[in-house]
C-alpha cells in the first residue's frame, strides 16, 4: 500500500480534492492520510473540516497554524509555523507522496517541507497564471513539485515551459469538476438552506430569482479591499435582487473586506442580501446552477462555472489571465460597470458550456497516476 498524505488548508482546498480523496481512499493500492491545516481549521471561515468528517473521511493530523492579523506578516509567519508543524506531521506519518492543491500561502509550506524532507510531492492545479501574488506561489511549488496535476491543457503546457518533464505532467482536469457534473445530475435545491446554513439577512422564497456573490481581498491590493468591497455592496444593494453573499477567505486583506461589509450593512438598510460563512461543496454548487449570476472574483466562477454555463461577472484582477470560458464578463471595482454587466448577463444571451478545466473524471485520473508513478524527489535536468 502507497501511503498519500493530502494536505487540505482551506475551504477551497476541499472542493478542488474531494473527488480525489474519495478515489485515493477506495483504491486497492493506496492508503489515504488525510492533514487538515490552516484556516480550514477555524470557525470564523466556515470550519472546513466539519463538512470533510461529515463526508465520512477521517482525518489523520490537525495543524493549527493561522496567526491572527490577516496581513502580509502574519501570511508569512503562517507559512513558516506551518513548515515548523508539518515537518513534524510528514516525520511521524512517513508518506510515500505528499499531495498539496493550488496557491495559497499555506499550500507552499507543505510543498517546501515535503521537498526537504526528500519526500515525492504531487501538486494540483500547477501551470495556471493570476493577477496576484498566488502566481508567484504557484510557480514555486511547481519547481518544488516532482508530479504535476493540471487542470487545462494551457496550464499543463506552462509547466513544461517552467523546465519540468513532460512525463511528469498530467492533464487530469480539476477534481472540482467532477463535483459540479455530479451537482449538475441533480440539482434540485432539497434542503432548507437557512436552517441548514444560517447566515444573516434577508431571507428569500426559493421560487425567487437570485444572485450569488464572492469576493476575497486581493493580496497585492489588500490596502484596498474596503473601497473595493464597497463598490459591489453599492451595486447589489441598487440592482435590488436577492442576493446569496459568502464571507471572504483569510487572506492578507480580509480584515478590509469583513470590516466594509458590516460598515455597510450597519449605514445602509440592506433589504436583499442574506450572508452566509461556507456551504458544503455539492449544495453550493446547486445553489450557482439555480441561480442567474455569479459576481466577485472567485476562481470558482472561471472554473466550475465555465463548466455549467452559469454567467460571470468577475471583478478586478484577481484571476487575470487565468484560462477560461464564454461565460465571464470583466469590470473593474466600479459600481455601474458591475451593474450594466450583471445585467446584461440576466436580460441578454446566456453562455455555453465550456470543457477547459475537464469532463467530470480528474478524481480517478489523479488516484491511478499517483498508484502507478515512480517514487521520486530530484529532476532530470532538461534545459
Amino acid at each position: 500500500m502507497r501511503k498519500i498524505c493530502v494536505v487540505i488548508t482551506a475551504r477551497p482546498s476541499y472542493s478542488r480534492i474531494k473527488t480525489a480523496l474519495s478515489a485515493i481512499r477506495n483504491h486497492p493500492r493506496l492508503e489515504l492520510q488525510l492533514v487538515v491545516a490552516g484556516s480550514a481549521l477555524l470557525e470564523r471561515y466556515g470550519s472546513a473540516v466539519k463538512y470533510i468528517e461529515s463526508d465520512g473521511f477521517i482525518i489523520t493530523e490537525r495543524v493549527f497554524n493561522i496567526l491572527e492579523g490577516e496581513n502580509l506578516t502574519a501570511a508569512a509567519k503562517t507559512t513558516g509555523i506551518g513548515i515548523l508543524e508539518l515537518s513534524t506531521v510528514f516525520e511521524n506519518l512517513k508518506p510515500d507522496i505528499v499531495v498539496t492543491i493550488a496557491d495559497r500561502f499555506e499550500t507552499i509550506a507543505t510543498a517546501i517541507t515535503a521537498s526537504y524532507m526528500n519526500i515525492p510531492l504531487a501538486h494540483i492545479q500547477g501551470g495556471e497564471v493570476t493577477g496576484n501574488i498566488d502566481e508567484k506561489v504557484r510557480h514555486a511549488i511547481t519547481k518544488l513539485a516532482d508530479y504535476h496535476f493540471a487542470a487545462s491543457a494551457g496550464a499543463q503546457k506552462r509547466i513544461h515551459l517552467l523546465g519540468e518533464e513532460k512525463s511528469s505532467i498530467y492533464n487530469t482536469g480539476c477534481p472540482s469538476i467532477d463535483l459540479a457534473s455530479e451537482a449538475l445530475s441533480n440539482s434540485d435545491i432539497n434542503f432548507d438552506i437557512y436552517q441548514k446554513y444560517g447566515g444573516v439577512g434577508a431571507k428569500f422564497k426559493n421560487s425567487e430569482d437570485y444572485i450569488v456573490v464572492m469576493q476575497h481581498p486581493v493580496t497585492n491590493e489588500y490596502q484596498e479591499s474596503k473601497c473595493q468591497i464597497t463598490e459591489t455592496l453599492k451595486a447589489i444593494q441598487e440592482l435590488n435582487l436577492s442576493t446569496f453573499w459568502f464571507w471572504p477567505n483569510v487572506d492578507a486583506g480580509s480584515f478590509g473586506t469583513s470590516k466594509g461589509i458590516r460598515s455597510f450593512r450597519e449605514k445602509n438598510e440592506v433589504n436583499n442580501i442574506h450572508f452566509f460563512k461556507n456551504m458544503e461543496p455539492t449544495d453550493f454548487l446547486k445553489l450557482l446552477i439555480n441561480s442567474k449570476c455569479l459576481i466577485g472574483n472567485s476562481s470558482v466562477g472561471i472554473r466550475e462555472c465555465a463548466y455549467l454555463g452559469i454567467p460571470v461577472v468577475n471583478i478586478g484582477s484577481r484571476q487575470q489571465r487565468r484560462d477560461r470560458g464564454t461565460n465571464v464578463i470583466d469590470v473593474n471595482y466600479d459600481k455601474e460597470e458591475i451593474k450594466n454587466a450583471v445585467n446584461s448577463w440576466i436580460y441578454g444571451d446566456q453562455p455555453q458550456k465550456s470543457l477547459v478545466y475537464g469532463g467530470g473524471d480528474a478524481g480517478k485520473q489523479i488516484a491511478e497516476k499517483l498508484a502507478e508513478v515512480e517514487l521520486k524527489f530530484h529532476k532530470t535536468i532538461i534545459y
